[in-house]
């Protein structure tokens, strides 16, 4: 009997510890508290997350997943948040859940380049990722490639580098940046052409995925890849007998973005988030520690890292895209299959 009333006790006291905690806080720990849903990488995670918990004493509870997981987290918590900031995510699923996010707008916003700003009015863009071409300088010999026109040398045959554009992101957004810079828009018949003729010099290969393309002209089994500029700037950082083109017809860069979730638990500390993100100290790791293409002006640049200026950027229309991709992907399917 005095076995089970100890147990019992013991039970008690679980029970209460465990009712302490989660949304039993006191009042002193809410304040001093951030919850974070994200899908972004180890390396951005371990460089900013630390660098806002220094910087604000504010401790981060931090919930890594997929994008898609992530937002079907948040749907289902809608009626009662526990999440306060999304961090990470195109621009086009913030639009597609508007109804998820709190509208706010950082006052640091204003410091970002023209055409990168928070227009949605709840979306906050921190960095972007460029389509680009990724040369292996021990294979490329004396073959020219400035840009989307050199790739169909003939001597290129069989040794481009390719996802899928119907199940990587990354590949989609090689085709639709190429159908925008050569075509000018994307139903233009030139821009089809293009993507048509590029298809029969890829001789029928097709990487299993975006990861794939990289690394295997990284590793000398092709000269050239479609890839994107992330993975490709970390190869030429590590030292990698690599070279970074931007294409010369024109890059599309996509941002990714950040946003307070509508009736956020710490309200004022995801505010405080969204600010820190796009400050000179945050940007400046972006720039310097990661290969992450910061948004800020006033912002610094690793060696491995080509300036803005000295790249040809152009605008993708998002909004007709994301409405289009199903349609854009079936035109790609039927050309590839036709000429295959």
């Amino acid at each position: 009997m005095k076995r089970l009333t100890m147990l019992l006790l013991a039970c008690a006291l679980v029970i209460g510890a465990l009712s302490g905690c989660g949304n039993g806080e006191s009042d002193s720990d809410s304040s001093n508290k951030l919850v974070i849903y994200s899908p972004n990488s180890e390396e951005i995670i371990k460089t900013i997350i630390p660098m806002f918990e220094k910087k604000t004493g504010i401790t981060v509870e931090l919930v890594t997943a997929g994008t898609g997981e992530i937002v079907k987290r948040l749907q289902s918590e809608k009626d009662n948040p526990y999440a306060d900031v999304m961090f990470g995510g195109s621009m086009a699923g913030y639009r597609e859940n508007a109804d998820l996010y709190e509208p706010y707008v950082s006052p640091e916003d204003k410091n970002l380049i023209e055409g990168h700003r928070n227009t949605t009015g709840f979306a906050t863009p921190y960095i972007s990722d460029g389509s680009v071409l990724l040369v292996n300088k021990n294979l490329i010999g004396d073959i020219k490639i400035e840009g989307y026109a050199d790739l169909l040398n003939p001597e290129l045959k069989g040794k481009i580098a390719s996802a899928d554009p119907a199940s990587s992101s990354s590949a989609f957004a090689q085709l639709t940046n190429m159908l925008k810079a050569v075509g000018g828009d994307y139903e233009n018949e030139k821009g089809w052409d293009y993507v048509g003729k590029l298809i029969e010099n890829l001789d029928g290969k097709i990487a299993s995925g975006s990861g794939a393309v990289h690394k295997s002209v990284a590793d000398g089994e092709y000269v050239v890849g479609l890839t994107y500029e992330d993975p490709a700037s970390t190869y030429v950082r590590n030292g990698a007998p690599v070279e970074v083109v931007y294409p010369k017809e024109g890059a599309v860069f996509l941002d990714a973005a950040s946003a307070v979730v509508k009736g956020a638990p710490h309200m004022d500390n995801a505010k405080k988030f969204i600010d820190f993100i796009l400050s000179k100290e945050a940007q400046d790791a972006f720039g310097t520690q990661l290969t992450n293409r910061p948004l800020r002006k006033d912002t610094k640049l690793g060696d491995y890292m080509k300036p803005y200026a000295d790249i040809n950027m152009i605008d993708e229309d998002t909004d007709y895209v994301s409405e289009h991709k199903s349609e854009i992907i079936e035109r790609y399917i039927d050309l590839f299959t036709s000429i295959k």
